[in-house]
């Protein structure tokens, strides 16, 4: 059946018109992406074929790892399509973060995992961060300090506390992610966590937290009084 035959009320556009957009599925929201389908597929169908590709059952999240190549096997997708449906998730990713950082206040833990979340949690490689803050816990800006892992690669202090000594900050709280989801901390999150604390205080830099992100869970070092 094509897309014209099937009734008006399981039509993707026709359907987002009348009932809004929550009304959608993933495939019917997908398939407006899509706009159309093969000559023995509507555009919902080719959707659902998009779907089955999520095999760790992360829901639409998934669709910021896949690849443009595993996209582009399924019938029905060609190059244009590929890299509509990846600009979209990509999109969708970019909302997630905040629009303006300068000024925000931390008050707790929450603050921080809220401000970066989005940006992390469905990232299949671990990164860290650093917030860094002036006297009134005022947020300055945060940086991207390594990409990688904090067990395989090497982070050096001194790549840490660079910007935070240059900017004059007067605090700092470190930011990972565990690409598994689970956020609990090992011995080396720990580890490495004092090493960062003791070094900035040679600087008048106080080291205020260490979050971990995982997939929409955080775990804050400082509250389990891990350093």
């Amino acid at each position: 059946m094509k897309m014209k035959d099937l009734p008006e009320t399981e039509k993707p556009y026709e359907k987002l018109e009348s009932y809004g957009a929550k009304s959608l599925s993933d495939a019917e929201l997908l398939a407006i992406i899509i706009k159309s389908g093969t000559k023995s597929q509507t555009a919902v169908q080719v959707a659902q074929q998009v779907l089955t590709l999520d095999k760790e059952r992360k829901g639409l999240n998934f669709l910021t790892e896949v690849s443009i190549e595993e996209l582009q096997k399924i019938s029905g997708l060609g190059r244009v399509k590929t890299l509509q449906i990846k600009a979209v998730a990509e999109l969708a990713n970019r909302f997630s973060r905040p629009s303006k950082l300068i000024r925000n206040v931390i008050t707790c833990p929450e603050d921080v995992a809220n401000i970066v979340m989005g940006e992390l949690k469905n990232e299949s490689q671990e990164i860290i961060k650093t917030v860094i803050l002036n006297n009134q816990n005022e947020l300055m800006r945060i940086i991207t300090n390594s990409i990688g892992t904090i067990n395989s690669n090497v982070v050096e202090i001194r790549e840490i506390l660079k910007e935070p000594v240059k900017t004059g900050a007067a605090k700092i709280i470190l930011i990972h992610n565990h690409p598994s989801g689970n956020p609990e901390p090992s011995r080396n999150d720990i580890s490495f966590s004092i090493k960062i604390r003791d070094a900035s205080e040679i600087f008048g830099i106080e080291l205020l937290d260490h979050i971990i992100i995982g997939d929409g869970v955080f775990v804050s070092l400082k509250r389990l009084n891990k350093f």
